[in-house]
């Protein structure tokens, strides 16, 4: 059976439980959580293995518009919304729906730009929650690897490399408004108990428009089952990476988080 996993950022039990009966009717399971504001404790990290597994169709996100506002909550849902695009692509269904207010997604973080928007009060809300479960996800390839490592009392770990056709010669990952204390280089989805690394750089300083970026490197060859590895302190609200190339010309992707 399909399932659908519902985030609520505000604790609003009503409409919470309107939304699961309405999802129930259709013949879907659904479940869910209250968000919890703790980037500290990572408490983002909890929705993940529900959000991965196999019958999960489609995440919802309910809150009010002012509640996507603080900082802090729109970085842990786009660290979650970073776990589960890893593991289940990137169009995996991401359906926003303000019960106050409008969400427009060009002004959300970088990982809901794609994510639809449906309000509360919308009379077709279910028969479109259904469809959103059911439509078949595309594999999109953005030309890169990105993943996070949640673990906690060791760190936050950031996880970058190539897709699987073009290696790179080299890493770079950079952050704003956190920093990077490690990093090294081994097997995809997995943190390197030992590394070596090539030409390693730390504390780099990446200027792009008005904003500076802290980066770190490696020239070690890439391909699609090794990948470059930092552990980052703080929360970023930006992230800055590619391959690595001494250039002005390199090129970067940047994803912003908050």
């Amino acid at each position: 059976m399909k399932k659908i996993w519902i985030s609520a950022l505000d604790k609003d039990q009503e409409k919470v439980q309107k939304i699961m009966s309405v999802v129930k009717t259709y013949g879907l399971a659904v479940d869910g959580h209250f968000w919890l504001d703790d980037l500290t404790k990572m408490a983002w990290d909890s929705a993940l293995e529900p959000l991965a597994d196999k019958d999960t169709a489609l995440w919802i996100i309910v809150g009010k518009e002012a509640s996507w506002q603080p900082p802090s909550i729109r970085q842990g849902l786009s660290l979650l919304a970073l776990g589960i695009q890893h593991k289940k692509g990137v169009e995996f269904p991401i359906l926003l729906v303000p019960t106050e207010g409008t969400l427009d997604p060009e002004a959300l973080p970088t990982l809901f730009r794609g994510a639809e928007v449906i309000p509360f009060a919308t009379a077709t809300l279910g028969p479109k929650i259904v469809a959103l479960a059911n439509r078949p996800v595309t594999s999109l390839d953005p030309g890169y690897r990105l993943n996070l490592h949640a673990l906690h009392g060791i760190g936050l770990w950031f996880e970058i490399g190539p897709s699987k056709d073009i290696p790179w010669d080299g890493a770079m990952f950079g952050v704003h408004g956190a920093d990077i204390d490690v990093h090294g280089v081994g097997p995809a989805d997995g943190i390197p108990a030992r590394t070596v690394l090539e030409y390693a750089v730390k504390g780099m300083k990446v200027q792009l428009g008005e904003e500076e970026f802290t980066a770190w490197a490696a020239q070690n060859r890439l391909d699609g089952a090794m990948s470059y590895y930092v552990r980052v302190q703080g929360a970023p609200d930006k992230l800055l990476f590619g391959p690595y190339a001494a250039s002005e010309d390199a090129e970067v992707h940047v994803v912003a988080l908050s």
